[in-house]
């Protein structure tokens, strides 16, 4: 039987609307370990906002974040782990730039370690609370070049003034990602750098076909890692642009452990 490469997006598809892991969710997901496929989080988190995640799935194969940026086995050394890194006065400029690009906050984020531009704020749990001076974003406290790029604009109404300011500043650089949802928020990555460049590199590791790729993804983020995959699924809950680039759709959404059911019939699990 052909081992499969199962790419799975974390908000949305793996996880139900309260980021929660579903007991069903579970052991699907460990039945198609334990028949040989390589069942791999690949997600647009932190890996600081993964490896938790992980643990609970109970998971040994690798994983992706920053939207394909790092690959790593949490809790060990890989030989096969990769960083696709930007230049750290990418950041320090935008910092700079702060108030005439219209951001809030500046974040960067390396596969251990996140630094903000200031103290003590209150936003949402993608933006750790900073307490203390060398959480800051300064030159000195910068110790690897960040996997991640993370920005909070003032409001939705610059979002979009911001992100042509960007563009054409650092576009030959960067890729500026805009986030679904209410939050104005931007991820900046390494320009060229995708979902789909963490499954090429698991593909080559593990002697994976392209066809035998099988991804569930639900926002514009994982447009390009459906297109690519054999096989591209979009969850129930998925947006029209996702829907209309995938191969199939869950019929139910992922309260409802749409993508665990989905796999199982795909895969012909005993569950």
């Amino acid at each position: 039987m052909q081992n499969h490469l199962i790419a799975l997006d974390l908000d949305g598809t793996t996880l139900t609307s309260a980021g929660t892991v579903t007991p069903y969710t579970r052991r699907v997901l460990q039945a198609a370990s334990n028949a040989g496929h390589i069942v791999a989080i690949v997600s647009g988190r932190p890996y600081r906002m993964c490896t938790t995640i992980y643990d609970e799935l109970g998971l040994t194969s690798p994983m992706i974040n920053f939207n394909g940026a790092l690959g790593s086995i949490p809790h060990q050394h890989w030989e096969g782990e990769y960083t696709e890194t930007i230049d750290p006065q990418i950041a320090l400029a935008i910092e700079e730039a702060k108030e005439e690009l219209n951001l809030k906050i500046v974040s960067i984020e390396s596969k251990f370690r996140c630094l903000v531009d200031r103290l003590n704020y209150e936003v949402d749990e993608f933006f750790p609370l900073a307490t203390r001076p060398d959480q800051l974003l300064r030159a000195e406290n910068i110790q690897n070049d960040p996997l991640s790029i993370m920005l909070i604009t003032d409001n939705q109404k610059t979002k979009d003034a911001t992100v042509a300011a960007l563009e054409t500043r650092f576009g030959n650089q960067i890729h500026v990602g805009v986030w679904g949802g209410p939050r104005p928020i931007l991820e900046l990555s390494r320009r060229g750098v995708s979902k789909t460049t963490g499954i090429k590199h698991l593909m080559a590791t593990y002697h994976i076909p392209r066809g035998a790729v099988v991804a569930f993804g639900d926002e514009h983020n994982d447009t390009e890692m459906l297109s690519f995959a054999g096989h591209g699924v979009a969850m129930h809950n998925a947006t029209p642009q996702i829907k209309a680039v995938a191969d199939a759709i869950t019929p139910q959404d992922n309260d409802h452990d749409g993508m665990a059911h989905y796999l199982a019939d795909y895969l012909h699990l005993t569950v």
